[in-house]
Parts: C-alpha cells; structure tokens; sequence
C-alpha cells in the first residue's frame, strides 16, 4: 500500500491531505468502485461536486471503504443556483443528502459566475454554515484575487482553500502568491494538464522521469508539492492510482523546479472564471 498523504493545516483548523482523488467525470457506478479502492491503497481525500453527478456513488464508495469517517477528508462544491445566504445551506443539505454523510470536511464555491452577481452572498452563507459544525471547512474554486478580495472584505472570513486550473503549463504564480499572503491552501485541480498526456508528454517532463526513475506523472505531481500546493488527481486505473499517490518519497532539485514552472504558457491557457462557470 502507498504511504498516506501528509496534511496541511487550513485556517479554520481542519487538517487537510495534500493529495487526494479527483473523481471528475466519472458516474456513480465508477466513483463507487475506485474511491472504495483509492482509499482502500491508502488516499484519504476525495473531491466530487454537484456538477459531476457523482455524489451518490462517492457517498457509496466513502462507506464501502470500511474506513472510519473520521479518517477522510471529503469535499464537493456547489453551482450558482445556490449563491445566496440561506441558498448556501441548502445547497450544502443536498450534497449531505446525496453523499449520505453527516458532515463535509469541505465545501467550496464552485465558480465565482460575476456575471451573476452573487458569490459574496455564497461566501455570507458558507461563513454561517462553518459555525454550524455541518462543513469543518469552506472555500472557493476558480477564483480569482479580486473575487477574494471582493468576498474577504464583505465578511472578514478567509478561505481555507481555493481550488484553481493549476499545471506547469498554467503555473498561476499571481493566485498562488496571493493565496500564500493570505493564509489560503491553493488547490490544483487538472494538476498534470488533463486527459490529452500533453503536459506528461512535454520533452522537460520526459526527461526529468527518465533522471529521477520516475513516472511522468509522479514528476509533476512532486512539482505541485515542491511548491507548497496541494493537489486533487483523478485517475481510475489501479496501478496509476498507487503511482499518483507515491510521490513523497523523493524530491525535485530546485533547479528542476524551475525548469517546469518555465513551461508556463499564461493566464489564458486556463479557464477564465470572469467568463465560465456554472
């Protein structure tokens, strides 16, 4: 089995792992059988939202694992339909409801949506809920510093996490910078730069696995840790699950850092959350 990952404190206490199991998209049938294996190898984080339609099967999964709850850390998001003060706690009730669980140990924002103008009520409602015990934890995904600084100065509460679009193609050093002034966890979601292996395939990352005796994969996901970032990987295959999780036991060179944070392409080669969202 693969060592667990460590964990980083958030600022509202929760201690959070720094690796965990992306399940998007997979359906119910598929989360419930990979998240039961992935933890079953030793993964203590498991992300769904509500736009992945997973929820039921990652509930399911969760509780075929056999491990104690208290041992996992869970997170899913909501959409804009739920940006609003009470909004927010429904929304939170449904995923609940969904996953079978008493509690989430995060619940995240999924999209700023500015043009529909709600997400500092979102934030107003998700502040509420940390008081409740329901979420140990709460935060956005995709968000911007503007919209951070929009919803940490209506209320006073900072984010424990902002899960954004995060690789060594789109390296975001302005939200990771930002992030680290503030006390905020940056999540990378997409981590090795998606489904296309183009990021695994780059000559930099190529090299590097062939240097340290690693997968391309394990290379990237170690850069995301040389940086301080924590990191949501999906993967359905067993032996790339036990490979994805097995990336604490060595380190990158700093010089080999900043070789693949040099494959930077900008801003605009991830999602701009000024204009997607749901």
């Amino acid at each position: 089995m693969a060592p667990t990952a460590p964990t980083v404190r958030l600022v509202h206490g929760a201690d959070m792992p720094r690796l965990g199991l992306g399940t998007w998209p997979m359906d119910d049938a598929e989360a419930e059988r990979v998240i039961a294996e992935a933890i079953g190898i030793g993964y203590r984080l498991v992300d769904t939202a509500e736009n992945y339609r997973n929820e039921r099967g990652v509930g399911l999964g969760v509780k075929a694992s056999g491990v104690a709850r208290e041992e996992l850390f869970v997170t899913s998001k909501f959409n804009r339909e739920w940006h609003g003060v009470d909004l927010a706690a429904e929304a939170a009730e449904r995923r609940l409801d969904l996953l079978g669980l008493d509690y989430l140990d995060l619940l995240l924002i999924h999209w700023p949506n500015p043009q529909h103008g709600k997400y500092t009520e979102a934030w107003q409602g998700l502040a509420r809920l940390l008081e409740t015990g329901r979420v140990k934890a709460i935060g956005t995904s995709n968000f911007k510093p503007a919209h951070l600084d929009r919803i940490i100065d209506a209320t006073g509460v900072v984010p424990d996490v902002n899960q954004i679009q995060l690789s060594p193609y789109t390296t975001r050093d302005a939200s990771r910078a930002y992030d680290a002034e503030k006390g905020i966890v940056t999540q990378s979601w997409s981590p090795i730069g998606g489904s296309g292996g183009e990021v695994r395939k780059d000559p930099v990352v190529v090299s590097l696995a062939e240097k340290y005796e690693k997968t391309a994969g394990q290379i990237v996901l170690r850069w995301h840790l040389e940086l301080g970032l924590a990191v949501a990987v999906k993967s359905s295959d067993p032996a790339r699950l036990e490979q994805n999780l097995d990336v604490f036991g060595f380190e990158l060179e700093p010089g080999d850092v900043e070789l693949l944070s040099a494959l930077d392409r900008g801003e605009g080669a991830a999602a701009d959350s000024d204009e997607f969202g749901h």
